[in-house]
């Protein structure tokens, strides 16, 4: 396999061979278990909330705000260079899972006071989900530094697969079993079930040590945007991101309303989001760490997002016909689950080689606020269409977008390519 991180630019350095002495299992585990807590609240936010709120009889309108609350994904570049700034002190012990555990107490107390809020007032709701969604942004910048630091590029695809795959059983968890445990047990027990979930996951991150120095002591570096910024490679791959991404997050949040609209009851959905979530993990997953593998990760990118447009277009075509059989709806937005996880994979196994580990969390937080960015507005550009004219014309605006995609992405993705060869030349 050609490796995109083997084009890594100069000042990248560090390997995991070089600094650091973890065995690959104890990475996977230790970053896994905080990406299942990051999706678990953005299977809440996307799934699970709007589900449970458009039960209770919110509009539309309402329930596209939800999508907002994810902006801390999209602004968390600019307090990303002073947290890589603590976690990598010069000469001294880096601090990643001193990051992760403050972050993860915030995000663990929010969901006990989303668990007395109740689904009837939105803006509370609002309110506990946007600060969930901050503090788990801030640990993704410590878990995403730690994480590229401490996977050689042999082993970052399966550290992507890792990241996609804890990602999907996280939206088991926050979609699935959030909505399952509804109707039995009610909105506060199962929001604090999800508030002990976040503490037993975190614990593989603080028992794993963290081996190595900051690696300022190769090099005296200051983690800065203006670094990130001018370099080549992390400028291709903020429009690669939002190419990618545009399409398919327009009906990110408007899915599950939609299934709520056409017949499904929360429980139903509940084990219908929790399955797919499985298959999808599975699934998407490992067909796209194979895809990896075998052809690279450009050629991998191109392919994801072509599936993921043939998906967005099936429920397009299956929207405008209001007969459709419930599993026919649901297998639609499986198979869209599926391919999205594959995308996932092979676009961040990309992403990965662009970030250089001199300040990894930085320049990988760039990456990932253009896709919450985008997660963000099109979210809420989704409800709003929906609402306004229905679901078909915001299926098929989303379907439209992906076509455009799948036609630029191939030219963006080699001209990302020659500067990644550029910055690995200076």
């Amino acid at each position: 396999m050609q490796s995109h991180s083997q084009a890594i630019s100069a000042d990248a350095v560090p390997t995991r061979q070089a600094d650091a002495s973890l065995p690959l299992y104890r990475v996977l585990l230790a970053i896994g278990g905080v990406y299942l807590v990051q999706s678990l609240i953005s299977g809440l936010t996307f799934n699970g909330v709007p589900a449970a709120l458009r039960s209770s009889g919110a509009s539309l309108d309402s329930i596209g705000l939800v999508s907002l609350v994810m902006v801390p994904w999209a602004l968390k570049f600019i307090w990303a260079p002073a947290i890589e700034r603590y976690r990598l002190p010069h000469g001294r012990p880096r601090r990643s899972r001193q990051v992760v555990a403050m972050c993860q107490v915030v995000a663990m107390l929010s969901l006990v006071a989303l668990a007395f809020v109740g689904p009837l007032s939105v803006t509370m709701v609002l309110a506990c989900l946007a600060v969930m969604a901050f503090a788990s942004a801030t640990a993704d910048i410590a878990c995403d530094g730690f994480a590229i630091q401490q996977l050689s590029p042999a082993d970052r695809g399966w550290g992507n697969t890792a990241q996609v795959g804890g990602g999907y059983l996280g939206i088991v968890v926050g979609g699935g079993l959030f909505l399952i445990l509804i109707p039995s047990f009610g909105w506060t027990a199962a929001c604090l079930a999800m508030s002990a979930l976040v503490v037993v996951l975190t614990l593989p991150f603080l028992a794993t040590p963290e081996p190595g120095h900051s690696i300022g002591d190769h090099a005296p570096h200051r983690p800065s945007l203006g670094y990130a910024l001018r370099r080549s490679e992390v400028q291709a791959g903020l429009v690669v991101v939002t190419c990618f991404e545009i399409g398919v997050r327009l009906t990110q949040g408007i899915s599950a309303p939609f299934l709520v609209d056409r017949g499904f009851d929360l429980a139903t959905l509940g084990y219908l989001t929790g399955g797919g979530a499985i298959v999808s993990a599975v699934l998407g997953t490992v067909l796209g760490g194979l895809a990896i593998r075998r052809h690279g990760p450009r050629r991998s990118v191109v392919a994801a997002v072509g599936l993921q447009t043939l998906a967005v277009v099936v429920l397009a075509s299956v929207s405008l016909v209001p007969t459709a059989p419930l599993w026919c709806l649901g297998t639609v937005v499986v198979l869209k689950s599926v391919a999205m996880a594959f995308g996932f994979v092979c676009l961040y196994s990309l992403l990965m080689g662009y970030a250089s580990p001199r300040q990894a969390g930085v320049d990988f937080t760039l990456f990932q606020c253009a896709d919450a960015l985008v997660a963000a507005l099109a979210g809420f550009a989704g409800g709003v269409v929906a609402q306004r004219t229905g679901y078909p014309i915001a299926f098929w605006i989303a379907a439209v977008l992906g076509i455009g995609a799948c036609a630029a992405l191939p030219l963006l993705l080699r001209r990302a390519g020659a500067a990644e060869r550029s910055g690995a030349a200076e």
